[in-house]
């Protein structure tokens, strides 16, 4: 399956949205039940903790996912330093009371943790289950033999993030993803062992390959019958297959069946349509199991020869690359605040994103899936050697222990995903030099491929200074090559390697244009995926920016604090999209083609000073107090041939906007108060036009609530933007308010932002000062129906409400 084409094939599904959460009491409703609400915490160790006659009633009483890192003081003295963003970590300690009917006794339960970080060791009773160090993969404990059935039990976890640092970016600490119990009968499908492929995919048919693992845990030989049935999105059944299994005792029985779908409808990043496969065991009359997975039809392609091909289309991979976390939430991988990320970058202009360097949440893949984002699922940031000093105590000390069992976790679990399209192995390895990380990625790659032989696999890699042909016998273990900041190497590279397919793993945000057009010169090229499409929290200060007096200096150099995260996304902790995410959309997309920002000028005393990953502070503002009659910088990003800017109705100039321009002119302007109107012409004539105008003092906080119904069931989210505005509506964008929150009704705040990442006030608080004009409130339903009102106060403004529904 190495360097030459290959098709690969739809799959697809996800786990968290193939169960409906259930009254862990109600078994018979479903096999796997919601178990993240009702918790105790404690922050701290605390001794005997783990005993089921522990008295937790002082503890906090909390719902999943939960990080304690956020809830935190950020401090220069945390010992998760400049990587992990001066947060706190620690020990922290989880306990949960629940009952276990008499008649579950006989059948196998199980708790399944989707994420915790890190170190997390499970007690049932007070029975120790073993420890799962890595924070990022999923795992399973079968708990029947330590249950007590028709009485209470109790679950314990001990989560130790005490060792630090252990990341070089914000990790997060705790429960950080929901929980299940799941309650099967002895004979039982394996959710981790069911595959779903299309070998045949195209707009006339398609062939559903479906591989299942069926387990019979008596010990008496069973017939049993397999029945499938596959639904499209209105759930109208579109294929049918029944089959006899004879399952011996104490045994697994791997099943194939092949299905077929007349005239189906492909999965693509424009239609991602997706079907369900409802896989049912019948023994002795009576359903056993079920699972129900959603997958999408659809073919994948990698040459040298003609790029990427999605159902035999090519397709150009503009992506970015994401950490986890959920900015003022943390690492809290609510399914709300996953699904807005996905949202986020796909109205950013992304189709791809890359998920660095683990893998991420179920609700992540599920949103992609359903929203079309295609996906490089990435396991590990090193393998052996440390990435010291920035982690000394990272995954190099568990690798040679836990390498299989977190492949396995994470492909067994993502691979019925129609959004994956890559499987990677690691980033910028340390030991990448050396003939043992060439026997190691062999040995990665080749256990990918047995778990998955339809998607390649790469990892991303640089030299740093180090030569680069010395990794031509790594890469070539690699199906893809991934390129971090070497893709100016890639033509050369190319002439020596022809069959070799690369594609830009990471890039400087500001080499956006150089990137894309080499992409558009060569078929090799697969893409490029930024570092970064979203800010981030820790790795504090990469992507900043100095003023005069200010000590500069790139974050893996020297402490950035109060720097506490990274700039150099294209999209702000908010979710606001900066002037380079609307130039780079423009590059890669028709949908957008007129843009303007101003650079912010230098001050008297000096110049801005700006990093490697950053690039110029550039804002949507003619507010520049102090600059009156002296020159301003004002960007102008089209994808029309020419462009035209004024200042009150007076016409400052006219210029080209075409590939030789880089789809960019530059304006430099006398600045005075009023509206800046820049104008996009095609064939002589006014196709577009957009306007920045400056805004008088801040007078009314204006609020805008992206949902304003959710669920009332503890998970639901609304986030809600904050703008200070003049009499006239318009944004102030120096406005620096303190702002003051407070609720009413069945919802509390999650967390409070304004993007500025210097900014080291509490992110789960009940105030936030304004930046560049903005801040955001996130509201979390409870489990109880009724109306939420949000009201924000700032001294010497009016009061501003905004009403928030919750239904059963």
């Amino acid at each position: 399956m190495k360097k030459k084409g290959f098709i690969l094939i739809g799959l697809l599904i996800s786990m968290a949205s193939a169960f409906i959460a259930c009254n862990p009491q109600n078994e018979s409703e479903n096999r796997k039940q919601f178990f993240s609400n009702d918790w105790k915490f404690h922050l701290g160790d605390i001794e005997k903790a783990s005993i089921s006659e522990f008295d937790d009633s002082s503890w906090r009483t909390l719902d999943l996912p939960h990080d304690w890192s956020i809830e935190g003081q950020v401090k220069q003295s945390n010992p998760t330093s400049n990587d992990g963003g001066y947060f706190p970590a620690g020990i922290g300690w989880y306990r949960k009371s629940f009952s276990v009917p008499a008649d579950y006794n006989g059948k196998k339960v199980s708790i399944y943790f989707e994420g915790v970080y890190m170190n997390a060791e499970v007690f049932v009773n007070g029975n120790s289950l073993g420890v799962h160090p890595y924070g990022y993969t999923s795992f399973k404990h079968d708990i029947s033999q330590f249950l007590q059935f028709g009485k209470e039990n109790v679950i314990a976890l001990k989560v130790d993030n005490s060792i630090q640092r252990n990341c070089r970016w914000y990790s997060g600490s705790g429960i950080y993803r929901h929980v299940w119990l799941q309650v099967t009968e002895p004979i039982l499908l394996d959710e981790w062992g069911l595959a779903i492929t299309t070998p045949v995919a195209n707009n006339t048919k398609a062939l559903v390959k479906i591989e299942s693992n069926i387990y019979n845990e008596t010990d008496l030989a069973k017939e049993a019958l397999l029945r499938i049935q596959i639904k499209d999105q209105s759930n109208t059944e579109v294929s049918i297959q029944e089959k006899k299994v004879k399952l011996e005792a104490n045994s697994v029985l791997k099943v194939i069946n092949e299905l077929t779908i007349t005239n189906p409808k492909l999965w693509t990043t424009e239609t991602p349509n997706l079907y369900t496969a409802e896989i049912s065991i019948v023994s002795e009359g009576k359903e056993v199991d079920k699972l129900t997975e959603s997958f999408g039809v659809r073919t994948i392609d990698f040459s040298a020869e003609e790029g990427f091909l999605l159902n035999g289309k090519s397709t150009i991979l503009n992506g970015g690359c994401v950490h986890h976390d959920n900015g003022c939430l943390g690492a809290a991988a609510f399914d709300r605040a996953e699904e807005r990320k996905v949202e986020l970058l796909k109205e950013a202009g992304f189709n791809a994103v890359r998920t660095a360097h683990n893998p991420p949440s179920e609700a992540f893949l599920d949103a992609c899936d359903r929203l079309g984002l295609l996906v490089i699922d990435e396991a590990f940031d090193g393998w052996r050697t440390a990435k010291a000093p920035q982690a000394p105590m990272d995954y190099s000390l568990h690798f040679d222990n836990w390498w299989k069992k977190d492949i396995e976790a994470m492909v067994h679990r993502d691979r019925n995903h129609p959004s994956i399209i890559m499987w990677s192995i690691g980033n910028e390895i340390i030991e990448r030099k050396s003939p043992e990380a060439v026997e190691t990625a062999r040995m990665l790659a080749t256990h990918v491929r047995e778990l998955d032989p339809t998607r390649p696999v790469t990892s991303a890699m640089t030299s740093w200074g180090e030569g680069w042909e010395i990794f031509d016998p790594l890469m070539a273990e690699h199906d893809v090559c991934g390129y971090n900041y070497m893709l100016h190497l890639a033509e050369s590279d190319h002439e020596r390697v022809p069959s070799r397919v690369v594609f830009s793993t990471e890039s400087y945000p500001r080499d956006a244009f150089y990137y894309w057009n080499l992409i558009q010169k060569n078929n090799f090229i697969l893409g490029d995926f930024v570092w970064t499409a979203m800010d981030y929290l820790g790795e504090s200060g990469i992507g900043g920016y100095y003023y005069p007096g200010e000590h500069a200096d790139e974050h893996y150099r020297s402490d950035r604090f109060p720097w506490h995260g990274a700039y150099c996304g294209d999209i702000d902790l908010m979710g606001w999209r900066k002037p380079i995410s609307h130039y780079r959309s423009m590059l890669y997309n028709d949908n957008e083609k007129l843009y303007m920002a101003v650079k912010e000028p230098n001050p008297e005393n000096g110049k801005i000073i700006v990093t490697a990953w950053g690039v110029w502070p550039t804002w949507e503002s003619w507010n520049w107090p102090g600059y009156e009659g002296k020159n301003v910088e004002v960007e102008v990003y089209s994808k029309y041939p020419k462009v035209a800017l004024y200042l009150n109705d007076e016409l400052i100039g006219e210029k080209p906007t075409s590939v030789a321009e880089q789809f960019k002119a530059t304006f430099s302007v006398p600045y005075q108060k009023g509206t800046l109107k820049a104008v996009g012409f095609e064939n002589g004539k006014e196709v577009e036009s957009t306007i920045l105008q400056t805004s008088d003092k801040a007078v009314a906080i204006d609020l805008i609530a992206d949902r304003t119904e959710l669920k009332a069931d503890g998970q639901d989210l609304s986030y809600i933007s904050i703008g200070m505005k003049d009499t006239n509506g318009i944004l102030n964008p120096n406005a620096e308010n303190q702002l003051s929150f407070s609720i009413t009704g069945p919802g509390v705040i999650a967390g409070v932002d304004n993007a500025n990442l210097k900014d080291t006030d509490l992110y789960v608080a009940s105030s936030r000062k304004t930046w560049k004009g903005k801040a955001l409130v996130i509201i979390r339903s409870t489990k109880e129906a009724g109306d939420i009102t949000l009201t924000v106060t700032s001294p010497g403004m009016k009061d501003s409400s905004i009403d928030i529904k919750t239904i059963k």
